[in-house]
């Protein structure tokens, strides 16, 4: 079954631009999102989802009231809820794979046993802009494609992409929100930023860097983060790429030199050194080869708990 926008079948391919425009509801929600000032979010009762990592969760957690990613120029924030037992999954997307992500994020909502009880699924889309490469254009065109291929019926409430979420200065264009958070009480989307993005922000940064594909971070019936084990292979010419400067690292690095925020660069760095560290992450990061498991302590804050299986 289809995409729908206010009960109709969305007409595919249109940009988004398009898609809007025939659709004044979808207009405004982007107009309203756009126009609010970003919220700075704490880390109590928040999980942080990096690129290329996807969570789910339902108002029943007693742990988790908030989703939350940032950092997105090219990259889409994708949420999807059913409206029924407010099973949320919110993901970032950077276009990998974008074929075999949605199935992952549609499958993710459908594990929550009660979803067959009344209410719909609704997605929210945001991020992206006017990029010189038109990365944002395509990676908004593959996900209204593959989500509209999925047998469910599924309501498109938000999409503030691309060009819905771009402003220009000086002849360069930026996007205009680049994170989100959503309430899993509430249903509440709104701009967000993040001054803590763990648990083991570092090498959960390094599995996308090394190519790791779209992966599920969390737990739901543990309320636990499980992290790896992972496995990566070494970062090809990873000194060579220590020794560049900041417009070497943003030009060849990025999807979108202009447009980073400020701290991308060193993120990369850090990044690199990590990689360069370790190697071959196996039985150095995740001694036995087992998981390490997170879960929020009574301050709200993550805790490692002994490793898993």
């Amino acid at each position: 079954m289809p995409l729908l926008v206010e009960g109709r079948r969305v007409r595919l391919p249109q940009s988004a631009g398009d898609l809007v425009r025939a659709h004044p509801p979808l207009e405004e929600r982007a107009r309203l999102l756009r126009g609010q000032s970003v919220q700075q979010v704490g880390p109590q009762g928040l999980l942080y989802v990096q690129q290329r990592e996807l969570a789910v969760t339902s108002p029943k957690d007693g742990s988790i009231s908030i989703l939350g990613s940032d950092d997105a120029t090219t990259c889409h924030i994708v949420v999807l809820r059913h409206t029924g037992n407010g099973a949320t999954c919110l993901t970032h997307c950077d276009g990998t794979d974008t074929k075999a992500e949605v199935p992952l994020i549609m499958n993710s909502i459908k594990s929550f046993s009660d979803h067959a009880q009344c209410g719909r699924l609704e997605v929210h889309l945001v991020g992206g802009f006017n990029d010189d490469r038109q990365l944002s254009q395509k990676l908004t065109h593959q996900l209204l494609s593959e989500f509209d291929r999925q047998e469910d019926d599924i309501h498109l409430v938000t999409l503030c992409v691309t060009e819905l979420n771009d402003r220009e200065e000086n002849e360069n264009h930026f996007p205009i929100i680049y994170g989100i958070a959503v309430n899993i009480k509430t249903a509440e989307i709104y701009r967000a930023s993040f001054q803590d993005r763990g648990p083991e922000e570092q090498l959960r940064a390094a599995r996308a860097l090394a190519g790791g594909p779209m992966i599920s971070i969390y737990d739901a019936e543990t309320e636990q983060i499980r992290i790896g084990p992972y496995s990566w292979t070494p970062f090809p010419h990873v000194d060579f790429w220590l020794q560049q400067d900041d417009k070497q690292i943003l030009e060849n690095l990025s999807t979108s030199p202009l447009a980073e925020p400020p701290h991308f660069v060193e993120h990369i760095r850090s990044t690199l050194r990590f990689l360069k560290k370790y190697p071959s992450p196996t039985n150095t990061l995740f001694p036995g080869n087992k998981a390490l498991l997170y879960k929020k302590n009574e301050d709200g804050l993550w805790e490692k708990i002994s490793s898993g299986n």
